[in-house]
């Protein structure tokens, strides 16, 4: 820590993200009593380009970079991330200290008519910034437009609201976390959508060698059923080398006797071709399940499929960015 008693979290200026660093430090002054948290903003890559979808933007940890610049120079003793923004390799020196308990990872469909996905208008038009709800969209209503939408949830609901889109697609977490749930108009089950790595819980990232910071955050944030799910999710990704704009969606669940089903998809860009599996194990194989089952999907055909979309996106990137 800085000194004793005082911890600085490092936070994305956004609205949802200081939400979750001021849930973070509650939950620290809570644990314990009588220390001293401050939020510090540090703006991102991938807060200041808001005008470039983020499947152009080249470079890993386009929102967590900085943040974790920060923390190597010790000017913050840890951030908060949303876990799918964090990238599977965590530079040298830093860690994953906690992960909060999971809000609900599912996406929802929020429409101006307050329509099914299934309902929509032939030719809706439907926004996002995600090519992997862009592809499984697709996979389901091969008519619809899908376009691009970056901002803020306030911005994307502005924009939903004045613009011609008919509905857009966004995590219900941060959706109840800024406490619009009264918006969603349908929750998307993961047999048509399966979520982005990580989607619903938070990363608390931390020095590796901080030991006291680690025991704080542990003691506070961690829960242990959604690091296991994490663990399994991001283990699949780190195997299939994707980003978070690849095609990929993963969703692990822990039952109450510590079983672990991971089921994951891989998808075309245009949602014609998917390759979907799932595996099960106990949450002590979590990352093992994640391996085994990457493997699995790769033999079946996602290696070609991952080629085929890198290649398609790499004449698309914008060169060093967030680099």
């Amino acid at each position: 820590m800085a000194k004793t008693g005082r911890i600085i979290i490092g936070s994305r200026g956004s609205k949802l993200a200081l939400v979750q660093s001021n849930w973070v430090k509650s939950e620290l002054e809570r644990c314990s009593p009588g220390i001293e948290v401050t939020i510090e903003k540090i703006s991102t890559t991938g807060d200041k380009i808001t005008d470039v979808p983020l499947s152009r933007l080249g470079g890993k940890g386009l929102f967590t970079k900085e943040l974790e610049v920060a923390l190597l120079e010790r000017r913050i003793d840890l951030a908060v991330h949303s876990m799918k923004d964090l990238p599977t390799e965590v530079p040298e020196g830093l860690t994953i200290g906690a992960v909060s308990k999971r809000e609900d990872p599912h996406d929802i469909l929020i429409s101006k008519k307050n329509v099914g996905l299934r309902e929509l208008p032939e030719g809706a038009r439907v926004g996002t910034s995600s090519l992997r709800r862009r592809a499984q969209l697709l996979a389901i209503r091969p008519d619809l437009v899908i376009t691009d939408l970056r901002g803020n949830l306030d911005t994307r609901l502005k924009k939903l609201d004045t613009t011609d889109l008919d509905a857009i697609v966004v995590a219900r977490a941060g959706v109840l976390r800024l406490g619009f749930k009264e918006r969603a108009t349908q929750i998307i089950p993961f047999e048509e959508l399966l979520p982005a790595v990580g989607q619903g819980a938070l990363c608390v990232e931390i020095r590796a060698n901080d030991g006291e910071v680690k025991e704080l955050v542990t003691k506070a944030i961690n829960d242990p059923a959604t690091s296991c799910a994490v663990e399994a999710e991001r283990a699949l990704l780190a195997e299939l080398e994707g980003g978070c704009q690849i095609p990929i969606g993963a969703v692990a669940q822990v039952t109450s006797d510590d079983k672990l089903e991971l089921e994951a998809i891989v998808c075309s860009l245009d949602g014609k071709v998917s390759i979907r599996d799932k595996l099960t194990g106990t949450t002590v194989q979590a990352k093992e399940i994640g391996y085994k089952l990457a493997r699995k999907l790769l033999s079946m055909g996602a290696d070609k499929l991952l080629a085929q979309i890198r290649q398609s996106l790499e004449g698309k990137l914008i060169p060093s960015v967030g680099n």
